[in-house]
């Protein structure tokens, strides 16, 4: 019955888009960030400490500060900006009806790229020195060095980063529900959840939604698992 009602399948289509824009967006942007902390300069500490931040707010927290300090048309930073940089005619779009997903997916991407960027780091800072010297003294360009030595070494931890964020963003809830309050095709499967519960108090369409949900996570956590144990297993050898 999930499966045959309309509703449950645009849910399950924006879950499924919601998930990979963000693991794809958070990872593009936790590997160049966790490319460049991982260069030597003074005051990184504090840099590091600062690029983690956003990943230790309140969901619901960080949600508001989307929807409010940054979204609103009329107060908002975004539409401050675009005064400040082409005057009082700049457009002011209302960013949360012009661009609904995309809305909930930058708030999102906001949290979870500090996430990648702790495991990438972690990866890069595992790579063997003394082959990227001697392919250095080899004559090897940095852009050589990063395609064929760097993203291979990586290539499990982006996995790794990969489906742990999709573990958790799958059954993100938060965010959808205080941007736009599921609404403008927002919807994903836990907010559908939650509204086939409290609003049309249907207990067993709802808990049958929960099941899809937790058969899609326990599938994804498996590969999460294997790439775990293949990370130690090439650690302890």
């Amino acid at each position: 019955t999930v499966l045959s009602d309309p509703d449950a399948r645009r849910a399950i289509i924006v879950t499924i888009l919601l998930t990979a824009a963000v693991v794809l967006i958070s990872l593009a942007m936790g590997l160049g960030i966790a490319l460049l902390l991982d260069r030597t300069f003074r005051g990184r500490a504090v840099v590091r400490t600062m690029m983690i931040t956003p990943f230790l707010v309140v969901p619901v927290a960080a949600a508001l500060l989307w929807k409010h300090a940054l979204y609103n048309p009329e107060y908002g930073l975004f539409n401050g900006l675009l005064r400040k940089f082409f005057g009082a005619d700049a457009p002011q779009p209302d960013w949360i009806s012009t661009y609904p997903l995309w809305s909930v997916i930058f708030a999102i991407v906001w949290q979870w790229t500090p996430f990648m960027m702790l495991i990438l780091l972690a990866g890069l800072q595992s790579r063997p020195l003394d082959v990227i010297e001697a392919a250095r003294i080899d004559g090897a360009t940095s852009w050589q060095i990063f395609t064929n030595l760097t993203l291979p070494h990586l290539r499990q931890y982006i996995e790794l980063a990969g489906l742990l964020g999709s573990i958790y963003v799958v059954q993100n809830f938060d965010h959808v529900f205080t941007i736009t309050s599921g609404g403008l095709g927002t919807a994903n499967l836990p907010y559908y959840i939650y509204q086939t519960f409290y609003t049309a108090h249907d207990y067993g369409l709802a808990s049958a939604a929960g099941v899809v949900v937790v058969i899609g996570t326990i599938i994804i956590a498996t590969f999460a698992l294997r790439t775990v144990f293949s990370i130690f297993r090439e650690e302890t050898r």
